[in-house]
């Protein structure tokens, strides 16, 4: 079984002086970053998603600013790791992640990121996420504050795997 970690918008608007800084993320930046490790250790591709803005009125994640740029630790911790670009919540929409999925072989997906409740599960419960065994990083993913991410992380249990890194 080919395994492959999806690391979802740790962009710098998430970020103190960000746009919309978000909870525990110093927290979940290092288990991200730990999990992109121990995935790098286990031979397991990492992949990258960066949302871009659609509209140029965007307050999040425009195009030619520090907010839309990846964590600058993400790249450290996995470079030269591809990055798929995309517009919308769910990261396989009009992008090239099944293309680049199928010809890794990859038929597990493990999920880490921001926001739980909007980006990281509309990409776990993603119709072209059917066809992987899917689990999402507990540990790796946060949100606006801790209700919204437990109950985000709840929600997805009757659908996916849930659970820390290990």
């Amino acid at each position: 079984m080919t395994t492959a970690l999806l690391v979802i918008d740790v962009q710098n608007d998430y970020f103190p002086n960000g746009a919309l800084p978000l909870w525990n993320v110093d927290a979940t930046l290092d288990a991200i970053v730990a999990a992109i490790g121990r995935a790098r250790s286990r031979g397991e591709p990492v992949i990258l998603v960066q949302h871009v803005a659609a509209s140029a009125d965007s307050s999040l994640f425009r195009t030619g600013t520090h907010g839309v740029e990846i964590h600058p630790r993400i790249h450290e911790a996995a470079p030269g790791a591809p990055v798929i670009v995309k517009r919308y919540a769910d990261s396989f929409h009009q992008t090239g992640l099944t293309d680049l999925l199928s010809d890794l072989g990859v038929n597990r997906l493990r999920i880490a990121g921001m926001m739980t409740q909007n980006c990281v599960v509309f990409t776990a419960l993603s119709p072209a996420a059917d066809r992987y065994q899917v689990s999402v990083l507990s540990d790796c993913t946060t949100t606006t504050d801790g209700t919204i991410h437990g109950f985000a992380l709840h929600a997805l249990t009757t659908r996916v795997d849930v659970q820390p890194d290990a």
